[in-house]
């Protein structure tokens, strides 16, 4: 089975963004970003694949999700719906959603995991992660830094 996982660097006040770009730069973050993602599927906006330094994604599957059919860049796949975008993964190992705020709503919906990069900041931005419902999430694993944190959260099963 496929196991879906949210991934995001996330501010106190939940701002994931500010006019397209990321209003922080956290090397270790990027690095902990490639390490978790290298070799498997990742879905995107195109405001957010369009909004990356190097595309696509290296070493990554990119899948792009977009409502323009004339869309098509090179070395990506193209889906016009989120459930598209999921079909196509089926059977591969993991499968990353990576914004932006649209595609991580719907990504939380069905997602097993998240990891969360916590930074220990608000930034002034207007682009918002979801919030975490710690009815339905739980911490599984922490790794503490100087200002920001690695969290992975599991998904509740409810008995």
């Amino acid at each position: 089975m496929t196991e879906i996982i949210a991934i995001a660097a996330v501010a106190k006040n939940n701002v994931i963004g500010k006019e397209g770009k990321i209003p922080w730069y956290i090397k270790e973050d990027f690095e902990h970003f490639k390490r978790l993602t290298i070799g498997h599927s990742c879905i995107m906006g195109m405001n957010t694949y369009e909004s990356l330094p190097t595309k696509p994604l290296p070493k990554r599957e990119n899948i792009v999700l977009t409502f323009d059919k004339d869309y098509n860049p090179s070395g990506t796949v193209v889906r016009h719906s989120f459930k598209e975008a999921l079909d196509h993964c089926k059977g591969k190992d993991k499968v990353f959603i990576c914004g932006g705020a649209s595609v991580y709503k719907l990504g939380m919906e069905v997602a097993d995991r998240l990891e969360i990069t916590h930074i220990d900041k608000d930034y002034d931005g207007d682009t918002y992660f979801p919030k975490i419902d710690l009815d339905k999430w739980e911490v599984s694993d922490k790794e503490d830094h100087d200002q920001y944190s690695f969290v992975s959260y599991s998904r509740k099963h409810s008995i």
